[in-house]
């Protein structure tokens, strides 16, 4: 059976293994295989999933939702995450605006068929939105209930050190970063891996078998194209 950690220096524990359905889930994968494939993740000890609303346009977490109907909640834990474009692609349909986030949240806990998640994640920077409104929407989702704690995706060790002071004050318990981390991509030893233990955050790695053929993978084309369209979007 797979063995359990805390997340950061939180009380929540996780599996060390952690079920992800970014590139699978309503899409390559057929939804009676997914279903098949969290069955055996539950079978094998894994309780821990993680997805966001982007993946597949909001279908993966709908395809994890109905995997998941009928166990018992209290024995899962449930991430997901928020920024990229989801919907017809709206003005308002991405970013970590307060608006975008509260409406997001919901829509999250709709298609997982859940009354919260246990970790919600930025899914990236917002450079267009002031932390202070990011970090103020995440608050008011942890205290009506919505999300036990936050985490981000991809933050700089800078980025990471504004969310976390802003956290404290906000008295939101910000536990978790989801970076890219690989033999091929070990960008984040530097700087981020550092100042994460030193505030207490855990890391919950993506790609750690980077696609398995780095050449093949579809990481490098969307984050050019996805951050040129960030950058746009940035303030003058």
């Amino acid at each position: 059976m797979v063995a359990y950690r805390n997340l950061g220096r939180s009380g929540l524990k996780i599996t060390e293994i952690t079920y992800g359905n970014w590139l699978t889930h309503g899409s390559q994968v057929e939804n009676d295989t997914a279903k098949a494939c969290v069955r055996a993740a539950l079978d094998a000890g894994i309780t821990s999933f993680d997805t966001a609303d982007v993946y597949a346009n909001t279908k993966a977490e709908t395809v994890l939702g109905e995997a998941l109907k009928g166990e018992r909640r209290q024995s899962l834990e449930i991430f997901t995450k928020v920024f990229w474009p989801t919907g017809p692609g709206g003005a308002n349909d991405m970013g970590l605006s307060r608006k975008h986030i509260m409406e997001s949240i919901d829509g999250s806990l709709q298609r997982l068929q859940t009354d919260y998640v246990d970790l919600y994640q930025a899914h990236r920077w917002d450079h267009a939105t002031p932390i202070e409104e990011t970090m103020q929407a995440f608050a008011d989702i942890v205290h009506a209930g919505k999300a036990h704690y936050i985490g981000v995706s991809e933050w700089t060790a800078d980025q990471i050190r504004q969310g976390h002071a802003l956290a404290q004050e906000l008295r939101i318990p910000f536990v978790s970063n989801q970076p890219q981390y690989s033999a091929l991509w070990r960008v984040i030893e530097g700087e981020v891996v550092p100042t994460s233990e030193e505030l207490g955050l855990s890391q919950i790695v993506w790609s750690p078998v980077a696609c398995s053929r780095a050449s093949t993978c579809p990481v490098s084309r969307r984050r050019r194209a996805l951050a040129a369209r960030t950058r746009r979007a940035a303030p003058g």
